[in-house]
């Protein structure tokens, strides 16, 4: 029954003016079961034959397995019914039905049989270990990964510097990494990781013989250690002319346990001056601080020059040290901010740096394939013809 809205404000919901909407569009009124001055109350117990029951979630139903059950079903029928329409599955029955049924049994069974292997296995707990969820994320795909100091300030400028590299490297080549890992030296598996990158704290704790042993492994198996003393802006000259800071020096106490190859700074035809940006300089947050790498063997003034090789096959150095503070110059924010300035060269620096940090990516991932020039001039001229 039709009321007005000035009706509406006195009237009381009932059987004959239940609550709702009336009036005409853009005119419309509520009437309302409760107003302003309605007090909830919580119900009273309730009469014996009146029960009450909660709202029940229930679980979802994995469909999966058995779509693909009916997905391969289809498949075989369509399978034999090509075979039907050529004749030659008659043909294969008269000649040996026996053979024939005990395949047809055994595809089906082997259908039922994975059906309740996938029930089960979906009714199993989990018992999946702490080592083994690191191993799915750090294998699944390649993942930039930065050594855990136990300094939250420090590990996080880490992890904002891989992210902002892991962005320039997804923008500019064809490498996608995934979100970058920290890594804790004394627990976790390192072979994983084709480049390792290790800040250095100058309260770094000394490494235990197990951490020794397992950087030992992972350089001479094929990774790349690339170590950040982050002191350029603190390096003061020392006796020998060399300069050194407070993340120098720790460094050098970290690496005399380890194995280290003689090491010189880049040269200007290294492969990392041209693996993917032709670069003359390696700057970082700072600039100036030389970057170094295994030492090439030198031609011998007795004999043949050997080739010029690292101690890995590929010819990568396991180890680069800088003090340019890289990741700092690499970090940003959840909006892609930076997060840090970089002294003096201001935006033209923060850029180098980047093609710093693709360029040791690029190198640890491909090797020296950039340095053989052995057979340029014939490529040339075949390119040329």
């Amino acid at each position: 029954e039709p009321i007005t809205s000035k009706l509406a404000e006195k009237l009381k919901p009932t059987a004959i003016h239940p609550p709702g909407l009336y009036g005409t569009t853009g005119s419309q009124r509520a009437l309302n079961v409760i107003d302003e001055k309605t007090a909830l109350t919580p119900l009273k117990n309730l009469s014996g034959n009146i029960g009450q029951m909660a709202y029940v979630a229930i679980p979802p139903v994995p469909l999966k397995s058995w779509v693909l059950i009916a997905a391969l079903l289809l498949l075989l029928a369509d399978c034999i019914a090509v075979l039907i329409l050529s004749g030659r599955i008659a043909g294969a029955f008269r000649k040996s039905p026996s053979i024939s049924a005990a395949l047809l049994v055994g595809v089906f069974t082997s259908v039922l049989f994975t059906t309740t292997n996938q029930q089960v296995r979906a009714q199993e707990p989990s018992s999946t270990t702490a080592e083994e969820v690191f191993a799915l994320r750090a294998s699944l795909i390649t993942r930039l990964a930065y050594v855990i100091t136990g300094k939250e300030r420090l590990d996080s400028v880490s992890a904002a510097g891989l992210t902002g590299l892991s962005v320039a490297l997804q923008e500019r080549t064809s490498l996608e990494p995934g979100t970058p890992l920290g890594v804790d030296i004394e627990r976790d598996e390192l072979t994983f990781f084709p480049v390792l990158y290790w800040p250095i704290s100058p309260d770094a704790k000394p490494l235990s013989n197990k951490a020794v042993a397992k950087i030992d492994a992972y350089m001479k198996n094929g990774g790349t250690i690339f170590f950040d003393t982050r002191d350029r802006q603190l390096a003061v000259p020392g006796i020998d002319g060399n300069t050194s800071g407070p993340g120098t020096q720790r460094l050098r106490k970290l690496l005399n346990k380890l194995d280290i190859p003689p090491l010189e700074v880049v040269p200007a035809t290294h492969v990392l001056t041209k693996a993917f940006y032709l670069l003359q300089s390696f700057p970082g947050r700072w600039t100036g601080g030389p970057l170094w790498v295994e030492a090439a063997k030198r031609p011998s003034l007795s004999g043949p020059a050997p080739a010029a090789k690292s101690a890995n096959y590929d010819g990568v150095s396991t180890i680069i040290i800088g003090s340019n503070d890289y990741a700092a110059a690499w970090a940003i924010d959840q909006r892609n901010k930076h997060l840090f300035p970089v002294v003096p060269g201001g935006p033209r620096q923060r850029e180098l740096a980047y093609r710093t940090g693709i360029n040791i990516v690029m190198y640890a991932l491909t090797g020296n394939y950039k340095a053989d020039q052995v057979h340029l001039p014939a490529l040339l001229e075949r390119l040329g013809q």
